[in-house]
């Protein structure tokens, strides 16, 4: 059996693709990879976990199934599964829609999508994956599904309430990869702040951080995703008193306007957020922020705009993400609240906030110049080493190029460098010859 498994949406996402394929190694499939041309590959099956966030990625998951099942009439692939997040959200009208498609399975069908495949769900493989990312870096989930309604959001309809994964799991899956040669460690989940609140009757990240920069071998452990509302201050003490976790937090705010948030049923205003930030940049002396925004929402007129832009400007986010709002079937704010904005202004809005935050975002990296920093390589190309330090995620941030002789690094391992030029998001150094 031959199969290629394409992945498409978030980090979460591809962790669940990672699992899978190990449960196919696990049954002797024979993986083609992603990357690869299905040209001459005799694929008896495209497997495509899908993305259903936002209309963007609903739109790219669409694009993906109707691209396999093209290759299918051409017969270069005999069969084509969906799975995933769209596959949950929108079985019934995909099958009308497109029944091209061999079968549809849900976020939780991996044992039925595994028997489609001619395979079985193997228990033994459960806390190990095969690695879609460099070597040297992993995401490791630490929950399922949301416990927050968020009016916007559908992810709690399509993948239920929290669970989390207990941390002995997470530990032996930690260690796991880290006998791969993972060195970094990104946290990731719906909302990691929740994590063991469910199982343990209290919040456990600060705990669990403090375990998973204990596995050896791992050497950087990074926080994305976690949710502002009642964040919690121990978190902030293990970040800034461990130098195994990154002085970085991902904290999507999603607007700063009371009436938005209170529109988007956040469970935090103006003022907490604005204390908040204050709380985290005194916790831990210097911390990277990142944040994502929504633009376009239907309670965000000019004057909540114009708010957020002052936001942006006091709060000088180093790094920061947007996206435009879209009504999503089955969320509160879809069954409530008119789409009122014309996707123009959305636009026009989403490009203003950009453009300021392009120039915060310089400002920061020109702070930087002359400073020296610990930089993890990620890969080698064209006379030039592309690494991160601390304070850049993967796929998301900026990099540090490296001008260099290929047997001047490599690859997966940390160099020191010295910061000698500053652009918007990246930024160039030199080697520090230790």
């Amino acid at each position: 059996m031959k199969v290629q498994l394409i992945t498409l949406g978030c980090s979460k996402n591809r962790v669940d693709s990672e699992h899978l394929l190990r449960q196919m190694k696990g049954n002797g499939l024979t993986v083609v990879p992603e990357s690869e041309s299905i040209e001459g590959a005799d694929l008896d099956a495209i497997v495509i976990n899908t993305c259903g966030f936002i209309q963007d990625a609903k739109e790219e998951s669409i694009d993906a199934i109707f691209t396999a099942v093209e290759l299918k009439r051409r017969q270069l692939v005999r069969k084509v599964y969906v799975f995933g997040c769209l596959s949950e959200r929108y079985r019934d009208e995909l099958i009308a829609e497109i029944p091209e498609v061999d079968a549809f399975f849900g976020v939780s069908d991996t044992d039925k999508l595994l028997e489609a495949l001619g395979a079985h769900y193997n228990r033994r493989f459960a806390q190990e994956r095969v690695l879609t990312t460099p070597s040297h870096y992993a995401y490791l989930k630490i929950s399922e599904g949301c416990n927050r309604k968020c009016a916007y959001c559908a992810i709690p309809g399509i993948r239920g309430g929290y669970k989390s994964v207990p941390m002995e799991l997470l530990v032996k899956e930690a260690q796991g990869l880290a006998r791969k040669g993972v060195k970094e460690l990104i946290v990731v989940a719906q909302d990691t702040t929740y994590y063991g609140l469910d199982i343990y009757g209290k919040r456990m990240l600060a705990s669990l951080l403090r375990t998973l920069a204990a596995v050896e071998g791992i050497e950087w452990v990074r926080l994305l995703y976690s949710y502002p509302a009642d964040f919690p201050d121990e978190v902030l003490e293990v970040i800034a008193g461990n130098d195994k976790i990154c002085k970085y937090i991902d904290i999507p705010l999603q607007h700063s306007s009371s009436k938005v948030l209170s529109a988007m049923k956040r469970n935090i205003d103006d003022k907490q957020t604005k204390e908040l930030i204050k709380k985290i940049r005194k916790a831990v002396p210097g911390v990277v922020l990142r944040t994502t925004l929504m633009v376009g929402h239907p309670f965000e007129g000019a004057a909540e705009f114009k708010e957020l832009l002052s936001f942006v400007k006091s709060a000088r986010f180093e790094r920061l993400g947007a996206f435009t709002y879209s009504e999503e079937d089955g969320t509160y704010g879809a069954r409530f609240y008119k789409d009122t904005i014309s996707e123009r202004v959305k636009q026009e809005r989403f490009n203003q906030l950009l453009e300021l935050q392009t120039d915060i975002s310089l400002d920061f990296n020109q702070t930087r110049v002359g400073k020296k920093e610990r930089i993890i390589i990620d890969y080698y190309e064209d006379g030039v080493a592309h690494g991160r330090s601390q304070y850049e995620a993967p796929e998301v941030d900026g990099e540090i190029l490296i001008e260099c002789k290929p047997s001047d690094v490599k690859v997966g391992e940390f160099v020191f460098a010295k910061i000698t030029e500053a652009e918007c998001y990246d930024l160039k150094a030199e080697l520090i010859k230790q």
